[in-house]
């Protein structure tokens, strides 16, 4: 079984920045795309940013020039710079990562279990 695990959030003020970040364990032969999902009191699950295993990135507009999602290949971590953060951000974010484990053709989307992000005013 392949398990996400984010770190890295908590409570900060309105301008402040936070740093997450995703390690994956488990049996694990490659990771397609990573990603960053949010989910705000009483809303959807929302995507915040994604990248490819060659490094190109996908931004949510409320996000861009704020955010910046960066991966790791040799480790299969990927992490989200927050900077300038707004009360609107707070949100619990989850890691979602296409994994192909060993012996198989196709990847499958796992996630990880959420981090709570709290931004004050």
């Amino acid at each position: 079984q392949v398990q996400l695990v984010e770190s890295g959030g908590g409570l900060v003020q309105a301008g402040g920045s936070l740093r997450l970040s995703c390690a994956p364990s488990g049996s694990i032969f490659r990771i397609n795309d990573m990603g960053w999902y949010r989910q705000p009191p009483g809303k959807q699950r929302e995507l915040v940013a994604s990248i490819t295993s060659t490094a190109s990135t996908n931004y949510a507009d409320s996000v861009k020039g704020r955010f910046t999602i960066s991966r790791d290949n040799a480790k299969n971590t990927v992490s989200l710079q927050m900077n300038s953060l707004k009360p609107e951000d707070t949100a619990v974010y989850y890691c979602n990562a296409d994994v192909i484990r060993p012996g198989n053709s196709y990847p499958a989307k796992y996630w990880g279990q959420g981090t709570q992000v709290l931004v004050s005013s």
